[in-house]
């Protein structure tokens, strides 16, 4: 999806825009419709060839009020706009798909688990995990950030999980079919198919995986012992929160990387403004997470009759809250779409918002923040080195390709193959 300035003019036919359509954010240009949804039409409808319709919020006013409102609002008919229409088998059971009471019986005990505070302890591991994605930028001239960080978020959050690093490579590559079934490296011949196939391995999977001992010492044992409202977590839980927590990580994290560095390409100035500073550098992050927003839209089910924006909306109507829309508001953010690594406030709701917010956004903000840091204190710029391909989702706004060159800092190469040597293990 373009991250940058919508192309063409203001007038757009809004009848015609398809936002349920994957190759909308593929292959099209979904800020201009959203430019025009903002200004004309901050609840618009559209209907489906089936007949299945949906609302759509892009105003960031209207997506906060969509995902902060569990009694206008519910979530345990379905959260994404695959599975619109039908019933959500997930409602109740997982955290993303259930409201209050259950939703903060979940949320409590796990919201605690991934908390800066508790995270501090996998500060070197996840350090670790960067050390090795980057140590190839001094043997390779061109680098696909989008390819290799594809796996990035596994290893920290495979680890968490105690998950077989032989499965990391394949749970990746599950996820993100899960995510983007129709894009063509991902299982676009199979159709729908390969959406049911990837949630079937992947439940599969965790189900053997919530069966094993409860002693583990890692995420899922965690899961397997937590006490909900005075009861065992059931196993059922167990399974579709792991997936949930799995599928969370590999949206967000490495999506976020690969857009921002491509900012960065198309940006040199903001690049070169940055220093290193922790500080500077955890603001630099927050923009590369509004400019990426890569978890595209959450859907909401409302309640009652109720009006945003002024519009109506109809009791057991499905509403669409398109967070790249709101992340570039006019209303909140100034000059939108300019990418700045000093924007403050940044109101971004790239992980949500209100009770839904992402409950493993600390580990995220982790992540990147030293991610970005040692590119930062390593590379001096990043240019172009061949296309970039978009991931074909409706759900995430997603880079599948992104060549770049990294012109390092004196002293970097030697570092970086000595990272690169260690890694590699004797023959």
């Amino acid at each position: 999806m373009r991250l940058s300035a919508p192309t063409g003019g203001p007038d757009v036919d809004l009848d015609a825009v398809d936002l349920f359509d994957a190759r909308t954010y593929s292959d099209g240009d979904p800020h201009a419709a959203w430019r025009a949804m903002r200004e004309h039409a901050p609840v618009h409808r559209q209907t489906l060839p089936d007949g299945r319709s949906f609302a759509s919020v892009t105003r960031h006013a209207d997506v906060s009020a969509v995902l902060r409102d569990h009694t206008r609002f519910t979530s345990r008919r379905g959260t994404l706009l695959s599975i619109l229409g039908g019933a959500d088998p997930a409602g109740d059971l997982m955290m993303a798909a259930s409201d209050p009471p259950t939703h903060t019986a979940l949320r409590e005990p796990l919201g605690r688990a991934l908390s800066f505070a508790a995270l501090r302890s996998r500060h070197p591991d996840v350090r670790a995990v960067v050390r090795r994605l980057i140590a190839p930028l001094a043997l390779e001239g061109a680098w696909d950030v989008a390819e290799r960080g594809l796996g990035f978020p596994m290893e920290f959050t495979g680890a968490l999980m105690g998950l077989p690093e032989s499965d990391w490579p394949e749970l990746a590559r599950l996820t993100t079919q899960a995510v983007a079934p129709e894009d063509p490296l991902f299982g676009a011949e199979a159709g729908h198919g390969a959406l049911v196939a990837a949630h079937h391995e992947l439940f599969e999977y965790f189900a053997e995986l919530a069966h094993r001992r409860d002693d583990r010492d890692d995420l899922v044992g965690f899961l397997k012992r937590m006490d909900v409202g005075g009861r065992r977590v059931r196993v059922e839980e167990v399974v579709y929160n792991c997936y949930s927590l799995l599928l969370g990580a590999n949206v967000t994290t490495p999506h976020a990387v690969s857009a921002t560095v491509q900012a960065f390409v198309e940006h040199p100035g903001e690049y070169a403004r940055l220093t290193g500073s922790d500080r500077q550098t955890a603001t630099a992050v927050e923009e590369g997470l509004r400019w990426a927003s890569p978890a595209n839209h959450f859907m909401r089910y409302a309640t009652v009759d109720t009006e945003l924006s002024g519009r109506p909306v109809r009791a057991g109507e499905a509403v669409v809250a398109w967070l790249g829309s709101a992340n570039r508001d006019e209303r909140v953010f100034a000059d939108p779409y300019r990418f700045d690594v000093a924007r403050n406030p940044n109101r971004h709701v790239a992980f949500g918002f209100g009770p839904h917010y992402c409950v493993g956004a600390p580990l995220a903000r982790i992540a990147l923040r030293m991610l970005f840091g040692e590119l930062v204190r390593l590379v001096e710029r990043f240019e172009a080195a061949g296309p970039v391909t978009h991931l074909r989702s409706n759900f995430v706004a997603g880079i599948r390709s992104l060549p770049v060159r990294a012109v390092l800092r004196p002293g970097a190469a030697d570092e970086l193959k000595g990272e690169a040597d260690a890694a590699t293990p004797a023959r």
